[in-house]
């Protein structure tokens, strides 16, 4: 895949009052790497791309210039169906992830079938000086280990993180915010006992009174254990 082919396919699908949106919702983004190319038209690229096979020149030129490189790199990764193969281009790829557009729309889907294996990387990434690399591992552990295989110390491990970075504080807080719908009674005591920091304990209050999935009863209670 040449890339000045490629940038020339990606100015054809600019849309600038959508890069102007964008440039204003994903701030750690410098303005001029933004080109404007909404997702739905990235991710049709990236199967395409994908579909050729030729994609190994792109993967390996790091940094990236454009954020919509950023992205059709994310969708690539998302898309390959080879566990080993996806995990090494992923490893590759996190270190140079700059915001969380990027982050959170890279969901592999290979790895519904290795959650074993995908739990040893989470818990390495979680431990990560890179703010997004500990984002992407808390939405990991947010999306694949909320439902038949929760256990109470996944919880535990989210808890015990703290931060300066607003982008992984509020990752944390949507994690507590989706494990109060989803395991309730389990995830509770992390509410109850302020096991969280100021801001993210009351964020994650926030969050889980603004979900459909907390009943009535439940938002009350909820928010009367604001700090």
């Amino acid at each position: 895949m040449n890339k000045t082919d490629l940038l020339r396919k990606l100015y054809e699908l600019q849309d600038v009052k959508y890069r102007d949106m964008q440039i204003k919702i994903i701030p750690s983004v410098e303005p001029g790497s933004v080109i404007g190319v909404r997702t739905p038209e990235l991710r049709t690229m990236a199967k395409e791309i994908l579909r050729s096979g030729d994609y190994r020149e792109f993967l390996d030129e790091l940094p990236h210039e454009y954020f919509e490189e950023n992205q059709l790199h994310a969708f690539i990764i998302s898309g390959m169906k080879d566990y080993d193969a996806c995990m090494e281009e992923l490893e590759k790829f996190l270190p140079y992830v700059d915001n969380w557009a990027t982050c959170d729309q890279m969901s592999p889907k290979i790895f519904k079938k290795h959650k074993g294996a995908l739990l040893e990387h989470i818990k390495k990434w979680i431990g990560s000086e890179k703010a997004y690399t500990v984002r992407f591992g808390v939405g990991m552990l947010m999306e694949h280990f909320l439902d038949d295989d929760f256990d109470p110390v996944y919880p535990e491990m989210v808890a015990g993180l703290r931060s300066e970075e607003y982008y992984v504080n509020m990752m944390i807080a949507w994690y507590f915010a989706t494990a109060l719908a989803k395991q309730y009674d389990a995830v509770l005591p992390y509410i109850e006992n302020k096991r969280l920091d100021k801001w993210t304990h009351n964020k994650s209050i926030q969050k889980s009174v603004e979900s459909y999935r907390i009943t009535p009863e439940q938002k009350k209670y909820l928010k009367s254990l604001k700090m």
